[in-house]
């Protein structure tokens, strides 16, 4: 029989201590969370566990080769995980890290993982100190949105619970997201980089940082 879902008020400091403590826990045996980022409720699994990834694409519906992206704590990290970053890709993370900006980057060869079938791979700082705190406890996370495949992308846990439901292990509960804060995704493995989709930061802003951004 599936052990029930827990879920975990983290506005409540001992509620949300307590949750990001049973998030770890699930993480580390491959299953299931669903958090809060900037802008909506995402799902997560560790990102080099291939039975977690397999597991978070069936819980929303999506075929076993979905590309998924992947959520980090800090900056430094993209490092480890993508290959001959240029350095577009550091002024735009120095500039926009953490917030709603989603990098596409060459993906580090040496990694055993199954986030993404090609050679790159989408990396996300997200602005939520709920987020950022799980990430400085179980590393890079593979993450998407906490929705069943076809369905809206949830702004409250409620939304999320009805749509993945006992599929996920933990719910960490921090209200109501804002859809206005969507991620920008700038794919920096195209010369010179490409917009790929527009997102809360303008594409002025984003120019700003980079001149000859394509806006596409």
């Amino acid at each position: 029989m599936a052990n029930m879902s827990q879920r975990y008020d983290c506005s409540d400091p001992a509620e949300r201590a307590t949750g990001l403590a049973a998030a770890k826990s699930a993480i580390r045996r491959g299953a299931l969370v669903v958090l809060p980022t900037d802008s909506a409720y995402a799902i997560a699994c560790d990102a080099f566990r291939t039975t977690a990834t397999a597991a978070l694409r069936a819980a929303k519906g999506r075929p076993s080769d979905a590309a998924l992206p992947v959520l980090i704590a800090t900056p430094g990290v993209v490092d480890a995980l993508t290959y001959a970053l240029p350095q577009v890709g550091r002024d735009f993370t120095a500039a926009l890290w953490p917030g709603p900006l989603t990098l596409i980057a060459k993906q580090q060869p040496s990694l055993a993982w199954d986030v993404d079938g090609s050679d790159s791979v989408a990396i996300r700082m997200p602005l939520h100190p709920v987020a950022l705190e799980l990430l400085e406890l179980t590393g890079p996370l593979a993450a998407t949105g906490a929705n069943y495949s076809g369905m809206p992308v949830p702004l409250t846990a409620d939304d999320a619970q009805a749509q993945v439901g006992e599929a996920v292990a933990v719910y960490l509960d921090a209200g109501t997201m804002d859809p206005a804060r969507a991620s920008a995704v700038v794919d920096v493995t195209a010369s010179p980089p490409i917009l790929v989709r527009p997102g809360s930061v303008s594409a002025s802003h984003l120019q700003g940082i980079c001149t000859d951004l394509i806006i596409g």
